[in-house]
């Protein structure tokens, strides 16, 4: 069973972001509350006024499919519509591998082992 993750960037109007972030923790918190979600996340963009980066670690489709066919979705789909949405995009990956960045050594490595 492979894990899932997502990685989204929404565009908002700048001048609602913070409130969009601030009024965003309760849907947050639904997501997280799901079972087989690893990881749910919003943040400020730091290079960009406008943008929110999300980013989504499920145990598995499954798991994510249940997101999407529940409340906490169609909540969150809601809620960042109401400030602003001028883009959008998103991207899943099914993830086959996974290591630490640091090897025992302490040092930084693309390597899979």
């Amino acid at each position: 069973m492979a894990k899932i993750v997502i990685s989204a960037q929404l565009d908002l109007d700048p001048a609602q972001r913070t409130a969009a972030l601030i009024k965003a923790k309760r849907h947050i918190a639904a997501a997280l509350a799901q079972p087989c979600c690893i990881a749910y996340d919003w943040s400020a963009d730091g290079n960009d006024p406008a943008r929110v980066n999300v980013f989504e670690e499920w145990q598995s489709e499954e798991a994510l499919a249940a997101h999407f066919a529940g409340p906490a979705y169609a909540g969150m789909r809601d809620h960042i519509g109401a400030f602003g949405l001028t883009g959008a995009a998103s991207r899943k990956y099914r993830v086959d591998a996974e290591a630490p960045v640091y090897n025992a050594e302490g040092v930084a490595t693309e390597a899979f082992y």
